[in-house]
């Protein structure tokens, strides 16, 4: 579920920032137009912006946020300062990692090496690049009636940056210590898929306030989160009290 709800927030958050973006331009005196995925292509123009480097599965990989972005443009004539295409290692740690390929439930992505093969008319023509059939994709997409997002969950540069140990692994796979790296990140299981039911609880945490006892771990049992509850109702009618 949240393979849809993700995407859709992000898309939806987007479209607010990019019309206000045109907007501001063209009260500046110049052309603007706001668009996302119906006008022309993102990758593409994020490569030149310098904003990352073109992964295994078809998709953008930043150094801050990994594969977990989502790309909008505003076309004008506005003159700007560019910035030039970066790189920190990820097109040789695709070249020997495949984990989204090898997860793949409709194995749409290349397991090869870079190509001009085209998988259908939604592939470019001439561009040698790897190249996945997003039309296989679309139609398991269809098939289980929401979308699929395990290209990201599993890429190695899908992390929580602000982490040391991330970190760590980040440059690593930039360096030809990269198949070191993957081994590390795959014996700690750090791109594991949570369970439904972890996931939940991870989510259900409340926010601790001052007086809270802290607590350990991510899953809360059902006595924790009452006494917890009962501490808050307590703190509140002191609150009331002392208001009265």
């Amino acid at each position: 579920a949240t393979a849809s709800a993700a995407p859709a927030l992000g898309y939806a958050h987007d479209g607010a920032l990019l019309t206000a973006l045109a907007q501001y331009i063209r009260c500046r005196g110049y052309t603007a137009v706001a668009c996302q995925n119906d006008t022309t292509l993102a990758v593409p123009y994020a490569l030149k912006a310098g904003l990352g480097e073109y992964g295994r599965n078809g998709i953008l990989i930043t150094r801050e946020f990994g594969p977990r972005v989502r790309l909008g443009r505003v076309l004008t004539d506005m003159p700007l300062t560019h910035d030039a295409p970066v790189r920190f290692g990820v097109t040789e740690t695709c070249a020997v990692c495949r984990r989204c390929a090898n997860n793949c439930p409709p194995q749409a992505i290349s397991h090869g090496e870079p190509a001009t093969y085209r998988f259908n008319v939604s592939n470019l023509k001439g561009v040698r690049k790897w190249n996945t059939d997003a039309e296989k994709c679309f139609k398991f997409w269809v098939s289980r009636g929401t979308d699929c997002a395990n290209c990201i969950r599993t890429c190695p540069y899908n992390k929580d940056f602000s982490r040391w140990y991330f970190r760590v692994i980040r440059f690593l796979l930039g360096t030809p210590l990269r198949r070191l790296a993957l081994h590390f990140d795959d014996r700690l299981k750090l791109h594991a898929q949570l369970r439904p039911a972890a996931w939940w609880d991870r989510r259900a945490k409340p926010q601790a306030e001052p007086g809270d006892e802290p607590a350990l771990g991510h899953a809360f049992s059902a006595d924790k989160l009452a006494q917890q509850e009962r501490v808050k109702q307590q703190r509140d009618a002191r609150r009331d009290e002392a208001g009265e």
